[in-house]
């Protein structure tokens, strides 16, 4: 080969080596604080989603919100619980579920105060739950429906599980749907109330992952990428819980160990 030839040949190999790496897939997730979505956290922390080739973003967007901001395009997907999609879908939301994240057992929950001993005695009380359409306000029906009762026998309150638990703590209302890691802040302050009933004693609470139709069409890999992400946050948890729970904890500033 002569120079010339030797010199293409090196510039085409330059160009070959030079040539960019694929772009990550950008996605924008609604979460809130719920424990269960914590090892999408991880997964973002520990820089999992972008091993996977996602460039993921989580936002803290109340559940009422979330099919608003996935119509807008502000989301492309959402973690929430089974009966929220079914609703979403309902109203003109479309989105598609695409793995599983957790089962609550005994995570979600009714805090009440103390003298209230029953779901009965939540008659003519007032409940804090997020809006209709919502898992806390599911639950809240679901409960008061197995129990002979309706919404229409309390007052609901409409807020957010955190809020519902700062509320009750701080002396407002009778009782909250709410979930960890708040349930645990009304047993650890048991003059305020206690845990009326939860997804041990009314198993109802199942959460998925799903994106829209127009994501996953566009991104055909990027399911399956965020499903694998998920799973190896679960291993990560299991191969070094100290550091995992510290960064899932620090983002509801939570303790490890709370």
């Amino acid at each position: 080969m002569n120079r010339i030839g030797i010199l293409a040949a090196g510039l085409t190999l330059g160009v070959g080596l030079s040539a960019p790496a694929t772009a990550a897939t950008s996605v924008s997730i609604g979460i809130s604080g719920w424990t269960g979505f914590a090892p999408l956290t991880l997964a973002k922390q520990a820089g999992i989603f972008e091993k996977h080739g996602l460039d993921v973003t989580l936002k803290k967007v109340p559940q009422a919100s979330r099919p608003l901001a996935i119509a807008s395009g502000d989301l492309q997907c959402a973690a929430t619980t089974v009966e929220t999609w079914l609703v979403w879908n309902a109203n003109g939301v479309t989105t598609k579920q695409i793995f599983q994240l957790d089962k609550s057992y005994g995570a979600d929950g009714i805090v009440a105060r103390n003298d209230i001993k029953t779901v009965a005695d939540l008659k003519g009380k007032s409940v804090a739950s997020s809006a209709p359409g919502t898992s806390p306000y599911f639950m809240l029906a679901w409960v008061l429906n197995k129990n002979g009762m309706s919404t229409k026998d309390v007052t609901v309150v409409n807020l957010e599980p955190d809020a519902a638990a700062q509320a009750f703590l701080a002396g407002q209302n009778d009782a909250a749907v709410t979930y960890e890691p708040f349930i645990s802040a009304v047993r650890e302050k048991s003059d305020q109330g206690h845990i009326l009933v939860t997804t041990l004693d009314y198993p109802m609470v199942l959460d998925t992952v799903g994106c829209t139709p127009e994501f996953l069409k566009a991104n055909p890999d990027a399911a399956k990428a965020l499903a694998d992400s998920y799973f190896e946050a679960l291993d990560l948890i299991k191969s070094d819980p100290a550091k995992s729970y510290e960064t899932m904890g620090a983002d509801v500033k939570q303790s490890a160990k709370e």
